[in-house]
C-alpha cells in the first residue's frame, strides 16, 4: 500500500468511513446516504457534495471503482485497497475504544 494513500485516509473522517464501509456491497450515493443515516440513527446525514466529492476522491485513489449502472444511478464497489485502508481504520478505531475503556493492546 502507498504509504502517501495511508497517510490521506488514516484517519478518516467519519464521513468517509462510512461510504467506504458501505461500499463493501455495491452502492449508489443515495443509497449510501440513506444507510448512514439509518445506522447512525440520524446523527450523520452525508450532504451530496460531501457523497459525491468523497466518491469521486475514492475512485481516483482506488479505493473503489464503478461496479454497474442500474436505473441512471452508478454502483460502486470497494477495491482491495479500499478493503485494506477500511481494515486499518476498524483497528485504529477499535484501539481507541479499548484505550478509552483502559484496555491494553497489542499494537
Amino acid at each position: 500500500m502507498d504509504s502517501k494513500i495511508r497517510r490521506i485516509y488514516v484517519p478518516m473522517t467519519e464521513s468517509g468511513f462510512y461510504i467506504l464501509f458501505c461500499l463493501q456491497q455495491p452502492q449508489h450515493g443515495y443509497g449510501i446516504s440513506q444507510r448512514v443515516k439509518k445506522m447512525t440513527g440520524g446523527a450523520l446525514v452525508i450532504s451530496p457534495g460531501t457523497m459525491y466529492g468523497t466518491l469521486a476522491k475514492m475512485e481516483k485513489d482506488g479505493l473503489i471503482a464503478f461496479a454497474r449502472e442500474e436505473e441512471k444511478r452508478k454502483l460502486y464497489q470497494i477495491t482491495e485497497l479500499g478493503k485494506e485502508i477500511l481494515a486499518l481504520e476498524i483497528r485504529r478505531i477499535e484501539r481507541l475504544y479499548k484505550n478509552s475503556k483502559g484496555e491494553s493492546t497489542d499494537e
